[in-house]
């Protein structure tokens, strides 16, 4: 083991609890029961040396310590998740499998939905999906990657799919308090770090619509995600990106703020390396771009 690493079902047991927001949640999803739930984040906490989490709040919430641990282990876990989906992606049928990557926001809220369509027209076709924190590269075993930014690429042949939007969203619980772009200022933000320079924060949302900043704290999230599933809880309003809570907001599940929406330069492209050559590869090319074109049209 490297040194100074924890056990990893220690750290397993901390992502459970930071991803599902309470201890008995993670005890149910680990199977396990509440206080070994607790006597584990205890003995992480012995083991880093410093607290995780403050106990004093209702519900508790991490430490400034814990939420640099946090991006940490998340981003641990999702490398070594992508490790092996690389792995398997290499023992699979080229002709008859495609692997595509992305991040995670836009593989669980809009390349799954689709996939999921995909296989009821071609259930021979086995489409893996490889996930990444930030913007994806082409790395052995990737045939596309769905990549954001403005289309000036050399690494593979790239379509647009389509243009970006971004406008705030929120649960329905919050709709008497969330009625206009003025009560943004007293609202809680929630609030998504990242590294990408094209990633739209809440502050250059305020500097576009000419908003005064909302200086408050709010609630801060390692990745989109998270901050989705607060944004569903009630917990704030986040910034919705049409690529990602768009069908939740078509399903009624968050609304947007109307006439809030900003539209970046950017845009989400589909880019093919120049090896994927396969059948599956372009049959899944093939479809996605039917459908993004239906999709426009509705």
């Amino acid at each position: 083991m490297r040194p100074f690493l924890p056990p990893l079902r220690l750290l397993a047991v901390f992502d459970a609890v930071t991803r599902l927001g309470s201890t008995q949640r993670a005890a149910s999803d680990l199977n396990v029961t509440q206080p070994a739930i607790s006597q584990a984040v205890k003995a992480l906490e012995d083991y880093v040396g410093f607290r995780l989490f403050d106990r004093s709040t209702r519900p508790i919430s991490l430490t400034p310590a814990g939420e640099i641990l946090r991006s940490g282990v998340v981003e641990g876990f999702d490398r070594i998740s992508s490790a092996i989906e690389r792995g398997r992606s290499l023992h699979s049928s080229s002709d008859n499998a495609v692997t595509v990557a992305c991040t995670v926001g836009t593989a669980t809220y809009w390349l799954m939905p689709r996939v999921a369509e995909f296989y009821q027209e071609f259930p021979e076709i086995a489409v893996n999906v490889l996930t990444t924190v930030g913007s994806p590269d082409f790395i052995p075993g990737v045939d596309l990657l769905i990549r954001y930014g403005i289309g000036n690429w050399n690494d593979g042949a790239g379509i647009k799919l389509f243009d970006e939007k971004v406008v705030p969203v929120f649960s329905p619980a919050l709709a008497q308090r969330i009625t206009s772009k003025d009560t943004l200022q007293a609202a809680t933000l929630l609030h998504v770090v990242s590294s990408d320079a094209t990633w739209l924060t809440w502050r250059d949302y305020f500097q576009m619509t000419g908003l005064p900043q909302n200086l408050s704290q709010g609630r801060v999230f390692s990745n989109y995600v998270q901050a989705t599933q607060a944004a569903l809880s009630g917990q704030g309003v986040m910034l919705g990106w049409e690529s990602n809570t768009g069908d939740l907001v078509r399903e009624g599940r968050l609304l947007a703020l109307a006439d809030a929406e900003v539209f970046p330069k950017e845009a989400f492209y589909l880019l093919r390396a120049a090896s994927a050559q396969s059948h599956a590869s372009t049959l899944f090319t093939d479809w996605i771009k039917d459908r993004v074109l239906v999709e426009a049209n509705l």
